[in-house]
């Protein structure tokens, strides 16, 4: 029988890594350790050693666009000694002689991959993946097939799955856990980290470079006034009050999400209870989610778009809403960057549900402007990943209603007593 070698000759400190995985992993690795070349590989071995028919791997990104650009050429490279692969450029997806599959997928829309079978998946920059993507999609894909999952990235901030999942893998039976800092391999010279060391802002070195879990999130938005809400302890138990109009704001996604906020206002302090997400759901029966709940409804904040007419039915969104309903108030077009700074305003004073706003919360601390690692600098547009659909949603409620509200001020939180909520 001949032996096919493959192309990948492991780094020490990936191959002692690699002898201790377990069914789960997760890999907190700094820039330039050969993550994505590792974790290709071990997809690939893991594909070639199930015994289950129709083997199946997944290599996931944040969007469908980063996978291609990160891990596509990767795979074609270390599988192209293997005798009749053939590679679906259009899909993505190449496929062994016997029928095995590699799929690379983008996070974007978690509901376009529900109903999938995995036996292994790599998740590549997990912190910056829609946190329902494992629970509801990806752990349950791995089940009947016991397959394994390797988690890889460096950290974002603390305020994530990624985070989440680092805590919890240790001494967690099937799983494994490993930090590893540029000074920890030897994958760039002691030289070469110092002029980094220079030419990096300290807040990149640590998050980049040092694997510091507490560095700020390049280019986050809301970064501050979220760290403030922490601070100020705004981020807790807030259940609604039934004696107040329950407003909402939305973000109306075609084939993507469609995200509505939950509000409630006592004077200058806004009460943040609820946050919902809907993927390749229709209109009616978003509605129709929201009137189950019994709420006494008060203004409701859609974008401009909403007027807009569809060819199919020739109604606009709004119509169709008012026709079910649920009279939307447009919000006024004040522009992005003013829309986001009166965004920052009304943060300052929402108090938030920890658990019923707990993705739209994630979403906003990770809401950011793009960064072009060549040139080195900050794009004026935010990057249009999942944190922007809840971001735009929040933005509604601000410009709509919260933004043109004269003559508020902050409120001082430490002295209100919230005993009575």
């Amino acid at each position: 029988m001949a032996v096919i070698t493959l192309p990948y000759r492991p780094r020490i400190y990936q191959r002692q890594a690699y002898d201790k995985l377990r069914r789960f992993n997760v890999l907190v690795w700094s820039r330039r350790t050969g993550k994505t070349v590792f974790a290709v590989n071990w997809a690939i071995r893991k594909l070639i050693e199930c015994k289950l028919p129709d083997a199946r791997v997944s290599y996931i990104m944040p969007t469908y666009k980063q996978a291609k650009r990160v891990a596509w050429n990767y795979l074609k490279t270390f599988t192209a000694p293997i005798p009749g692969m053939r590679y679906l450029e259009q899909e993505l997806r190449a496929v062994f002689p016997d029928g095995r599959e590699f799929w690379l997928l983008g996070g974007e829309d978690c509901d376009a991959l529900r109903g999938i079978y995995l036996d292994a998946v790599v998740c590549d920059e997990f912190a910056q993946l829609p946190p329902a993507l494992w629970g509801t999609v990806l752990r349950p894909a791995l089940a009947d097939r016991e397959g394994a999952a390797l988690i890889i990235g460096t950290p974002f901030g603390m305020a994530n799955q990624f985070h989440q999942f680092y805590v919890q893998a240790q001494g967690l039976p099937g799983w494994f856990r490993s930090l590893l800092t540029c000074r920890d391999t030897d994958a760039i010279k002691p030289e070469e980290l110092e002029a980094l060391k220079r030419e990096m802002s300290p807040e990149e070195f640590e998050q980049e470079m040092m694997c510091s879990w507490v560095a700020s999130v390049r280019g986050a938005f809301f970064a501050k006034e979220l760290a403030q809400a922490d601070a100020e302890g705004r981020i807790t138990r807030v259940p609604r009050d039934a004696l107040l109009p329950v407003h909402t704001s939305w973000d109306l996604g075609m084939a993507n999400r469609t995200v509505v906020w939950l509000w409630q206002t006592v004077g200058a302090e806004i009460r943040a209870i609820g946050c919902r997400a809907y993927s390749s759901t229709g209109l009616p029966a978003i509605i129709a989610d929201l009137q189950q709940l019994g709420y006494s409804w008060g203004s409701h904040y859609a974008p401009h778009d909403a007027q807009v007419r569809e060819l199919g039915s020739g109604k606009s969104r709004m119509e169709i809403a008012l026709a079910l309903g649920m009279r939307w108030t447009i919000a006024p077009q004040v522009g992005l960057q003013s829309g986001i700074d009166q965004t920052r305003a009304m943060l300052s004073r929402v108090w938030f549900d920890a658990e019923q706003c707990k993705d739209g919360i994630e979403a906003l601390r990770l809401y950011r402007t793009e960064y072009d690692d060549e040139r080195r600098v900050f794009s004026n547009a935010p990057l249009h990943d999942w944190t922007s659909d809840y971001a735009d949603s929040a933005r509604m409620f601000a410009v709509g209603s919260q933004g043109k509200a004269p003559g508020w001020a902050p409120l001082d939180y430490r002295q209100l007593d919230r005993a009575a909520i």
